[in-house]
This record gives structure tokens, C-alpha cells and sequence, in this order.
């Protein structure tokens, strides 16, 4: 694999933490994760993807290794984020760039693509999610996400992890032990628990009109290609179908054996990304 490189910068008044894959020469790729999540979930994909691109794996505020917010919910938001993408783009001196987003990371590249970064989107990639997020599922994904565990071992995080995030689908141990080492951190008394603020569940909640994307969708002009796990509960057939017929009209690819939201981490979901993205 690929090594990645660990760089923080200032971006929009926050500390951001960018994992970097490739040469900066090399035409720019933004992969923009879910949530609860951070940058190194992409990690096989950015490796691979590195040998044809350059590719930027942010953690987004209030995750990861990225600055918590100063304002809890008021930071939390669409607009904070494009503005702290922005800088980041204007840091690497990148004009034009593909964007694969998973789940939170999809919406956000769909609201960017429509507006602030409308002309410098080239390929969009949306990976698991849309316009209507169903009821129970965003109670699901709130419930955990607002009530982060604490645990005594490491190893009782990794089984917790693994049961949470099963919906992933199979994946390697590998792969499972990566997710572990880059999302967890120590409490104040030693215990583990998960990188991120829990704040950050305010999209589920005082933020969650930043989640009504179909105006956006509408006019987004960028090469589009959507991803749906086959047994997502988050992007509904009938969403997925109803965003194949109207705005960029999109590809839409299923992945077998996987719900909420495909790793691309597998051969062949790389493959899908390679042969989009450099299309």
C-alpha cells in the first residue's frame, strides 16, 4: 500500500487534518467521509487511486484529528464545511477535482457541486445516500451517533465497531483493525470511546435542513455516478430511481452484500471508482 502523509492546515479559522495520498502533480481527488467517520476509512481506495491521482482525505470538523467546534452546533454545518473544503482546495492550489462522498460526505458534495464549488467539480461521486433519508433510518443513525459508548479495552471498541458498522459488509481483518487504530481516542479517565464530538449528531437534528439536497441535485451539472448498497436503509430503491431520472442522471450501480454504505474498499468498487474517475 501507498504511504500516506499527515498534514494539518488553517482552514476557515479551524485546524484541519488532511491524509494525502500521491503527487501533488497529479490530477486532485476529494474523498469526503460519512458522519460519524474520518479521511482514513479511505484509505485502499486513496492507495490505489494514488498511482492516476492526488488524492485528499479530510477529516471534517469535529472528527478525527481535525479542531472540535467552537460553537457545538453552529459550526456544525454544510456551509462551515464547504467553507473549510474551499480553503483546503485553495491551500493545494487545486482549481478542478473529482469528489467521491459517502453518506454525509455525498450530501455535502451534492450542495457543493450546486453551488460554491459549481464550476470546479468535474466528477461526483455519491456513495450510499440522497435526497430523503428515511425516518427510522436517521433515528438509527442519531441514536448512536449521540450517545457514543465508553468502553474498557480496546478490544471491546473492535467487537462494538464491527457490530455497528456490520451493515459495511464483509471486509478484511485487516481493514477492521485500521478502523479501530484511526477512530478511537481516551476520555479524560483512561476509558476509549470514539474521535468525534458528539455535537456533531446536530445534522441529525437543529441542522438537518442542510440535508435537503433535491433543489441542489437538480442542477448539478458535474459527471455523476451513484452507488447504492444493496441493502442500504439509507438510500431507498425508490430515492435511488427517482435520482437516476432527474438531475445529473447518474450511473446508478448496486454492490451486492453490503447495506449502508459500501467501503470501496474491494477490488472491484475501486475499479468503479478508477474507470469513473478518470473518464
Amino acid at each position: 500500500m501507498t504511504q500516506p502523509r499527515s498534514t494539518y492546515l488553517d482552514a476557515a479559522g479551524f485546524e484541519m487534518h488532511v491524509t494525502e495520498w500521491g503527487d501533488p502533480e497529479k490530477p486532485a481527488i476529494v474523498m469526503w467521509h460519512g458522519l460519524a467517520r474520518t479521511g482514513r476509512d479511505f484509505d485502499e481506495a486513496a492507495s490505489a487511486l494514488s498511482s492516476r491521482f492526488f488524492v485528499l482525505c479530510p477529516d471534517t470538523l469535529g472528527r478525527g484529528l481535525s479542531a472540535w467546534a467552537t460553537r457545538g452546533a453552529a459550526d456544525y454545518t454544510f456551509a462551515t464545511y464547504g467553507d473549510m473544503a474551499a480553503a483546503m482546495l485553495d491551500h493545494y492550489g487545486i482549481d478542478r477535482f473529482g469528489w467521491v462522498g459517502t453518506s454525509m460526505g455525498g450530501l455535502l458534495g451534492i450542495t457543493l457541486a450546486a453551488g460554491a464549488l459549481r464550476n470546479r467539480i468535474t466528477h461526483l461521486v455519491i456513495n450510499d445516500v440522497g435526497p430523503d433519508i428515511p425516518v427510522d433510518s436517521a433515528k438509527r443513525i442519531s441514536d448512536y451517533v449521540g450517545n457514543p459508548p465508553t468502553f474498557e479495552t480496546v478490544a471491546e471498541y473492535e467487537a462494538w465497531l464491527r457490530r455497528t458498522y456490520a451493515p459495511f459488509g464483509s471486509n478484511s481483518d485487516a481493514f477492521w483493525r485500521r478502523m479501530v487504530d484511526t477512530s478511537l481516542r481516551r476520555t479524560g479517565n483512561g476509558k476509549i470511546t470514539v474521535h468525534y464530538d458528539p455535537a456533531i449528531v446536530s445534522l441529525m437534528g437543529e441542522n438537518k435542513a442542510d440535508l435537503d439536497v433535491w433543489e441542489a441535485y437538480d442542477s448539478v451539472t458535474a459527471r455523476t455516478l451513484l452507488l447504492r448498497g444493496e441493502h442500504s436503509d439509507v438510500l431507498a430503491p425508490t430515492i435511488a430511481s427517482a435520482m437516476r431520472m432527474r438531475g445529473p442522471c447518474p450511473e446508478l450501480v448496486v454492490i451486492p452484500d453490503c447495506g449502508h454504505a459500501p467501503t470501496l474498499a474491494d477490488r472491484s468498487q475501486i475499479g468503479l471508482l478508477t474507470d469513473f474517475l478518470s473518464a
